[in-house]
């Protein structure tokens, strides 16, 4: 008999042999050359198909239809009406339940994401904020448990929001089980981590490595002695690295990613992948073999789950981040979403200069028009703290010293740089190289807090405009916009944390207060208000992007030079016409010709966020301190 003459209905086997033929090559080419040489490799090939096949098989009715509606819109990631936001459970709603009570809330901003910060089951005392993950196939019990998780899975899905949760996939916490049966002796399970006899070899990876919490975690590897071993912990001593060159790991890895997206999960957020494959006489970071694991992954993970998308946590310089979203040999296969590190330091940046030309710079020489298959998640701050990621080159570029201008910064948004209006403090300050970080909320860090403090009416203004201008231009820019909890109504810094001993020593909880909900009820009270315009304003910012069709992730995002260092400008290039939007990031007003915005293809003059014409009559277009606008 024909095919074509077969029943219409496929099976779930024959549908799960549809998607295995479609990812094949994807997953075998790298998996091949990763592990071809492996004296286990025989035997892992059966293995992984039979972890593919059983996912599947155990993949409950409602997520395979929704399996079947991804695949029947691919895009539906890049569209205008995902948005964002970030949260840690406890600090949002109590626990998990307690998220189905705030689903009402998040519709109201117009979310169709979440991130739920790291929920799965830590080590007791010091946790790297959730990152040192002892058991993935449980949630912490101060959150609830995996039955209270597949419910708010389903509540989320029911409204249609995405759940995104945290992957760690460099290492594990000391006290996972597989750590504890290597610590125990056993050789298996020692194979998973990287364990050295001897400091020679340990010794000579340091020579290159970078380290990344000096303060309290310096070095990369811990010695134990009731193993005799060193271990590698690029992070903390009690997050121990895993041996990827294992295909044992990447076996255990998958069966877990896989047993999260049959619970619901739809966005993966695979955490520090840079570091997951190690070469001496490097930094160990971003290695080749590092896009092979997760090109492999993906393609698991469309076999067995194909509604899930994987978000890749590289906090990197551009060149090194954009292969994380495809490039070469991985384009349009590896991850669907990578953070946009560059545009949130480059946003902070201009802020503080008053000058957007090192940000013109970066984003039209470094960003490509369009991805495949593939976007950006944009925002202005996050969990962890803001690293000054300006390459020399890029500063020398528009005339600026690379040292002295991340050394400004960081004091600009420490608040201790004369005349700063920010408020914030230093994270991981490494003396050596002169390295400095910041912490601190949005609004604390954009003037809020300061002004507030000192009852400043018109700075309290110029605050609320710096903190609107910004998430206009992540709204814009291409990808979907993350809100961080507590900045759509204005939340400064929590000092409080000073006084939590497993928080004292990590600034990053400056900028993790516990969610004020009378400051909502405020906003809400009191449209004047600070909380109350920052609120409003988002929620109005928010409901245009939905329905501006040129913000579709797949539209070509074109940076544009305005001539006037105050002005940033990039214009989105859609079949029926292209949208300009244009930023001033200082608190004097501007002008530019409206013959300049035509010749960019801007023809209606109405700003499409607040839906008033632009223009006067000498054929200027006025720009307000901290302006943002689209124009048709």
């Amino acid at each position: 008999m024909s095919p074509l003459d077969s029943p219409a209905a496929l099976t779930d086997s024959e549908i799960f042999d549809l998607r295995y033929a479609r990812s094949r090559e994807d997953l075998w080419s790298m998996l091949d050359r990763l592990y071809g040489n492996h004296p286990g490799y025989d035997s892992f090939r059966p293995a992984l198909d039979a972890t593919l096949r059983r996912a599947w098989t155990e993949r409950r009715p409602g997520l395979k239809r929704l399996d079947m509606m991804r695949d029947l819109e691919p895009d539906w990631f890049q569209r205008p009406g995902m948005i964002g936001y970030v949260f840690y459970i406890d600090r949002f709603a109590g626990d998990l339940r307690g998220v189905i009570d705030k689903l009402d809330y998040l519709a109201e901003l117009g979310v169709t994401y979440v991130h739920f910060m790291p929920c799965l089951k830590p080590r007791p005392g010091d946790s790297d904020g959730g990152y040192s993950v002892m058991d993935y196939r449980a949630i912490n019990p101060a959150y609830g448990d995996m039955a209270d998780f597949e419910a708010v899975t389903e509540a989320c899905r029911a409204r249609g929001i995405s759940v995104c949760v945290d992957m760690v996939v460099n290492h594990t916490a000391k006290e996972h089980a597989w750590a504890q049966k290597a610590r125990a002796g056993d050789p298996k399970y020692r194979d998973y981590y990287l364990m050295f006899e001897d400091a020679r070899l340990p010794q000579e990876y340091e020579r290159t490595l970078i380290e990344i919490f000096p303060d309290n975690a310096p070095g990369s590897f811990t010695w134990y002695p009731d193993m005799q071993r060193h271990v590698w912990t690029t992070f903390n001593e009690h997050q121990w690295d895993l041996n990827w060159a294992n295909p044992q790991v990447f076996l255990e890895i998958l069966d877990i990613m896989l047993f999260l997206a049959n619970k619901g999960v739809e966005v993966l957020r695979l955490d520090a992948v840079a570091f997951m494959w190690k070469r001496m006489g490097t930094k160990c970071q971003s290695e080749p073999e590092v896009h092979m694991l997760l090109q492999a992954l993906r393609a698991a993970t469309r076999i067995a789950a194909p509604s899930v998308i994987h978000l890749e946590e590289a906090i990197v310089g551009p060149e090194e981040m954009l292969p994380y979203l495809g490039r070469g040999e991985h384009d349009g296969k590896e991850g669907n979403l990578a953070y946009h590190n560059s545009l949130m330091v480059q946003f902070w940046s201009a802020l503080a200069a008053r000058d957007t030309r090192l940000m013109t710079h970066v984003m039209a020489t470094h960003f490509p028009p369009v991805l495949s298959n593939a976007t950006y998640a944009t925002y202005l701050r996050c969990h962890d703290d803001i690293g000054w990621a300006v390459t020399d080159e890029d500063a020398a570029a528009v005339g600026l010293n690379g040292f002295l201008h991340r050394a400004f910064l960081a004091d600009f948004y420490e608040g201790v740089f004369p005349g700063s209006f920010a408020q914030g403090e230093l994270f991981q300050h490494n003396p050596d190289t002169g390295d400095k970080r910041n912490s601190g909320t949005t609004a604390s860090l954009a003037g809020l807090e300061r002004a507030s403090l000192g009852g400043d009416t018109q700075n309290i203004g110029l605050a609320v405009d710096r903190i609107l201008m910004g998430h206009a231009l992540i709204a814009c820019s291409g990808g979907i916009p993350l809100l961080y909890m507590g900045d759509e109504v204005a939340m400064l810094n929590d000092y409080g944390y000073h006084d939590v001993p497993d928080h004292a020593h990590d600034s990053r909880w400056l900028h993790r207060p516990v969610m004020d909900w009378d400051r909502v009820e405020l906003a809400r009270a009191a449209p004047e208000s600070a909380p109350g315009q920052v609120f409003a304003g988002l929620k109005t910012l928010l409901a245009r992007r939905v329905e501006t069709p040129e913000l579709h992730a797949a539209r070509p995002c074109e940076v544009l030079d305005t001539g006037n260092p105050a002005l940033f400008a990039l214009a989105r290039r859609a079949p029926t016409g292209s949208l300009v939007c244009l930023f001033n990031f200082t608190e004097s007003w501007q002008v530019i010709p409206l013959d300049w915005l035509r010749a960019q293809g801007a023809s209606s003059m109405v700003d499409v966020l607040s839906q008033a014409p632009v223009g006067d009559s000498q054929g200027m277009m006025p720009l307000p301190p901290y302006a943002r606008v689209w124009i048709r």
